[in-house]
């Protein structure tokens, strides 16, 4: 099976939760521990410790006051969770705080008072005193928790603080929490971390559907499209309609299809008017020169139908001539030789070609040049070929015993040029597709059977490859216009 995007996404989504639950729950147990049992551990040993400096305290311990000792363990067990015992030098209990006696193992929580100091005096009174034995390791940490050498049924945080006057011992002061308080307090503080992790796994959840919705349907949605579009369906619209990144994508690709499907329109379209124009000069070649081979044609009338054939085959290489031109300016195949010219010296030359024709429809060229010079920076043998086609058409479609004009002006770094004639102009409804391969106007402007519907092709190629503009402007029984600009020479 296809593993998706989503599908990881999601099965991602479910091992963070296993793992971050089991990381909440074991890790986070581990460290709210730690925590507490450092800040209770360091509290009680600032209470412990301020109690064995005191004054009061150490002169109780050396007159044996046990009322007056007994009063401060009480203060000091009534501002803490913890039980406090207080020992003399020996470690015999001297007072012990109300709050702990039934978590001692020598002491039943039913007993008596009396009860509870026989059965000390039975626990410890043979024993060597613990302290004497662990000072060291007592010293070398805050606390340590055990069950104090018996003392205790469960397990106790135990702080101990020797009461020293100079460097003699007195006693010792010792605080004794009990781990099950510690460890209710975990599981309190680890229920208010683990809901803390749903929550936030929950939110983890809704931008998870919020993914769904804003991401993965809207993808499934242009995989889909692309699908389609690999199969051939180019009609097929990808019906994302969003803002983002995914809505241009969506956009991008209805736009491609549009333009495949419109260049594949135009690839049959292009095979059509090319079969057309190839088939119509073919056919009449092969139609008289058979003629002329089986006699049908007497010699001396092959002179007339020779000229034609060379008038067809003429078109043909126009024709030919013209679809390699644009194949290089399609492909990019034709280097631009980008160089320095005077364009107006080039529309002397170019118009010079037509003399002849212009003689014969007695067609006045008026050349409007805008200085003796102007130069400009292009490829000259392109824009060369831009002026032949435009005059060509310009000569092609005027009437007798008018006059076309060239032009051109400067302005704002930029170098215009126009080519009109007063000629039977376009229709406006067929403006908009002059620069079309193979289009044609209707019969009306067709006088001149040998044009093959590229000339305005190439024009607009040949500009558009200099990232220039051209423009046309007409009116019809009144004449066209077509302007468009170059880069002026620094």
């Amino acid at each position: 099976m296809r593993k998706t995007v989503h599908s990881k996404l999601i099965a991602c989504y479910i091992l963070i939760g296993i793992i971050g639950f089991l990381f909440a729950t074991a890790g986070g147990s581990h460290f709210v521990e730690s925590y507490l049992e450092g800040e209770v551990g360091h509290r009680l040993y600032d209470g412990a410790t301020r109690f064995a400096s005191d004054e009061i305290a150490k002169t109780q311990i050396t007159e044996a006051d046990k009322e007056g000792l007994q009063k401060l363990v009480d203060i000091l067990a009534s501002g803490e969770e913890a039980g406090v015992l207080l020992f003399d030098e020996n470690a015999h209990v001297l007072v012990h705080s109300s709050n702990i006696a039934s978590r001692m193992a020598v002491f039943d929580a039913k007993s008596t008072e009396t009860d509870f100091a026989d059965a000390d005096k039975a626990a410890i009174n043979d024993n060597i005193s613990p302290f004497e034995l662990d000072s060291e390791l007592w010293e070398s940490a805050e606390y340590r928790i055990s069950n104090f050498y018996g003392y205790f049924d469960s397990p106790q945080l135990n702080v101990v603080a020797p009461i020293k006057d100079s460097e003699k011992i007195l006693g010792y002061v010792t605080y004794h929490y009990d781990m099950q308080q510690l460890y209710q307090k975990r599981s309190g503080l680890l229920g208010i971390l683990q809901m803390i992790f749903f929550g936030v796994y929950a939110l983890c959840g809704l931008l998870l559907l919020f993914y769904q919705k804003w991401v993965h349907i809207p993808m499934k949605q242009i995989i889909k499209g692309a699908s389609e579009y690999a199969n051939g369906d180019l009609t097929y619209r990808i019906p994302v309609k969003s803002e983002d990144e995914l809505g241009y994508l969506s956009n991008t690709l209805n736009y491609m299809a549009d333009k495949i499907n419109q260049n594949g329109e135009y690839q049959r379209t292009f095979i059509a008017n090319v079969s057309h124009d190839f088939r119509s000069p073919l056919t009449s070649i092969k139609g008289y020169v058979e003629a002329i081979l089986d006699g049908t044609i007497p010699p001396e009338m092959q002179d007339k139908y020779l000229n034609i054939i060379s008038h067809e085959a003429d078109r043909l290489e126009k024709l030919t001539r013209s679809l390699l031109v644009l194949n290089d300016l399609d492909q990019r195949k034709r280097m631009m030789n980008i160089r320095r010219f005077d364009i107006n010296d080039v529309i002397k030359n170019t118009a010079n070609t037509f003399e002849g024709t212009c003689s014969r429809k007695n067609i006045d060229l008026e050349l409007l040049l805008s200085g003796k010079e102007l130069f400009v920076e292009a490829d000259m043998e392109q824009i060369q070929q831009v002026l032949y086609n435009l005059l060509d058409n310009a000569i092609k479609f005027s009437n007798d015993n008018s006059s076309i004009n060239i032009e051109t002006t400067v302005k704002n770094g930029k170098v215009f040029v126009s080519v009109k004639d007063h000629g039977v102009g376009i229709p406006k409804e067929s403006l908009s597709k002059v620069w079309d391969r193979f289009y044609k106007t209707d019969t009306s402007r067709g006088k001149d059977r040998k044009g093959t519907g590229l000339g305005l092709s190439i024009v607009k190629e040949i500009i558009r490859a200099h990232n220039q503009n051209i423009n046309v402007i007409s009116t019809e029984g009144v004449g066209t216009e077509f302007i468009f600009t170059l880069e002026k020479a620094k």
